[in-house]
């Protein structure tokens, strides 16, 4: 990962405390007590200074951290002449402000995949020419040419043939629509059928792509930024912290059991036991394929009380499947099954896709078709082994088997209906539907263990389709037809109850995945924009490793906590053992890192986490499964 100017400075700032400090310690003993004064201060001064730059800043924001105590032990070392204690100060701060630093760091690509995808050119109609012109120089009106495959650049309508456009990105539907001429075509949908021509109607920063990137930015740039953890126990320590040390000198007149208190004080149990727990809990989860970007996003992952899933992608597979194959003429359903995708391989419609990918799923073998001929959105015709097969919507291979069909079967909300027929003859049916992820029920059932309260589905999808597909699980509220905008509300809204999480995988999800607390993008399928405004990503297509990360998340930051209280409990025993005489600055500057061992060692123990897997019996216990087990996944 590329260092940031600040992340190279507080590097160079820990080399020159720790160069300080040894170079201190050779003069020394070699005798030279003057010039080891002199390296240990030269060691000090550049993290004191920076520590005060980072003082005055949190305090124009109203912040109060912990830093005051390490400057005041600094400062009071140097005044008084204990120039070991405040180098070995100074390099405990720095180091934990550099490993505070690392854990923390996100680093993210200005949603580099988000603004990939928008196409930098389009192709205009013009003078009964084709040109390649930049996007900026479209107009409402223009005529575009959108080739398959093509991104819609900008805002418009059909103008020419049938556009069947795969709008997934932005709407979260699994399956292309078919448009007539005159209908209107979003930005940032992908030609999935034969090229068409389309009237634009919008200038392309108008246009709806462009945005959904202007609402991720809005939603990241209003996020509140996370406290740190140690920070939230500041106030107390260091009304503490100055009140043994003022006391110690009040009573004594010594001011030298200040610097020992102070020194002893310093908060280096905080700093650094704390961004250690969160690490190991940041590399514990990217085991279990959950990348969390960073310590902040984990501790919050930890306090969440709503998750707001999408629907298709997310808690669907997003991929239509076969559910059920119904034959009329009582033909072996996998003859069926081939002929169809046989035929279906001269597609690129995703539905075709699907039937091949079950045909091969089974095995079967599937000849080459033959006189192939494909109407966009609605069917395919063709030969296969001699034999004349027909693949599409019912009412398309009706009309060409001389309107003559078969009951088509009961299909459910969202399912796909795909007819087949032989030789003139309609032979059978594929039911087709997206279906839940495997184990999503149980997931959904462990977090419910786990402290989630409310589970909402957030989806651009119909509401008979969102409640056929959740029927059973549970959900205490279904939110369907949202626009991008509409979802971010919802994400506000939820945060009333508290901490919200939310999950999606498209582009349509980004600008809530931004607004949430927590954003969680589908990592391998979904939309690189998605993963960009995320704050996690499942790095497997497994909805069911939310449960591990949110497990971890919470042990993770459960280890911190203990640390912190037992950092701030051995701290306090030192402050007083000092303020009583029986430290010196330099005895509790050694204590204090052995105070620093052993937080750190009981913060390593995050690395040792391991979740629960939900088992197979748990899946099928889980609403997901017994569906799963009343209906069947594929025949």
């Amino acid at each position: 990962m590329q260092q940031t100017g600040s992340d190279r400075l507080k590097t160079g700032i820990l080399v020159l405390a720790a160069t300080g400090l040894i170079a201190g310690l050779a003069a020394w003993f070699a005798g030279f007590s003057a010039l080891a004064d002199i390296a240990w201060t030269a060691g000090v001064v550049p993290a004191l200074a920076a520590l005060v730059v980072e003082i005055l800043r949190s305090l124009r924001s109203g912040e109060v951290g912990l830093d005051i105590v390490a400057a005041l032990s600094m400062t009071a070392a140097l005044v008084f002449g204990e120039t070991l204690a405040a180098a070995v100060v100074a390099l405990m701060y720095s180091g934990g402000t550099f490993l505070e630093s690392f854990a923390e760091g996100r680093a993210r690509r200005e949603m580099h995949d988000l603004l990939s995808r928008v196409p930098r050119t389009a192709t205009r109609h013009r003078n009964g020419e084709l040109e390649e012109v930049p996007l900026d120089r479209i107009a409402p009106g223009d005529r575009l040419l959108i080739r398959q495959g093509d991104v819609v650049p900008v805002d418009g309508t059909v103008a020419s043939g049938t556009a069947f456009l795969d709008t997934s990105a932005l709407t979260g539907e699994s399956l292309p629509v078919r448009l007539g001429p005159g209908a209107e075509a979003l930005s940032g949908s992908t030609n999935a059928g034969e090229a068409f021509d389309l009237t634009a109607t919008r200038r392309a920063e108008e246009s709806t792509y462009a945005g959904i990137v202007r609402l991720v930015e809005e939603a990241q740039a209003s996020k509140a930024p996370m406290s740190r953890l140690a920070d939230r126990w500041s106030l107390g320590f260091l009304a503490v912290t100055v009140t043994i040390a003022v006391a110690a000198w009040w009573f004594t007149g010594d001011p030298i059991r200040a610097v020992a208190v102070l020194v002893v004080a310093t908060p280096c149990p905080l700093i650094l036991a704390v961004p250690v727990a969160l690490v190991a809990g940041l590399s514990r989860a990217a085991h279990f394929g959950v990348l969390i970007k960073g310590a902040g996003p984990l501790e919050t992952m930890a306090r969440i009380w709503t998750l707001i899933l999408d629907k298709t992608g997310t808690l669907t597979e997003g991929r239509p499947q076969i559910v059920t194959i119904e034959s009329h003429d009582d033909s072996d359903p996998d003859d069926l099954l081939r002929l169809a995708a046989a035929l279906d391989q001269a597609s690129k419609h995703p539905v075709a896709q699907a039937v091949v990918a079950a045909a091969k799923a089974r095995g079967l073998a599937l000849p080459v078709p033959s006189d192939v001929a494909e109407i966009p959105g609605e069917g395919v015709i063709g030969h296969v082994e001699g034999r004349t097969v027909i693949v599409g919507g019912d009412a398309f291979v009706a009309r060409r088997v001389g309107g003559v069909t078969e009951t088509a079967p009961d299909m459910a909300a969202g399912a796909v209906l795909v007819a087949v027929a032989v030789d003139e003859r309609m032979v059978g049916h594929l039911v087709m539907s997206d279906p839940l992820r495997p184990g999503a029920g149980a997931m959904l059932d462990g977090l419910r263990r786990e402290g989630i309260g409310r589970i909402l589905l957030a989806t651009g999808d119909r509401a008979e389709v969102a409640e056929r597909v959740t029927e059973g699980l549970g959900l205490d509220a279904l939110r369907t037809g949202l626009t991008p905008d509409q979802k971010v509300l919802v994400v506000l809204t939820e945060r009333k109850h508290g901490p919200v999480m939310m999950v999606g995988d498209g582009v349509n999800d980004a600008p809530a995945l931004a607004a949430a607390d927590v954003g969680v993008a589908m990592g391998v399928r979904g939309a690189g924009a998605s993963a960009e405004a995320a704050d996690v990503v499942l790095l497997v297509d497994r909805i069911d490793r939310l449960g591990p990360g949110i497990e971890i998340a919470r042990a993770a930051r459960r280890i911190a906590v203990e640390s912190v209280v037992a950092g701030i409990g051995l701290s306090i025993l030192g402050m007083i053992a000092a303020a009583f005489g029986y430290l010196t600055p330099v005895e509790g500057a050694l204590l204090q890192e052995v105070i620093d061992v052993a937080v750190i060692l009981n913060a390593l123990r995050a690395l040792r986490i391991t979740p629960h897997e939900p088992a197979a019996s748990d899946i099928l216990a889980s609403p997901t499964g017994q569906a799963r087990n009343r209906e069947g996944a594929t025949p």
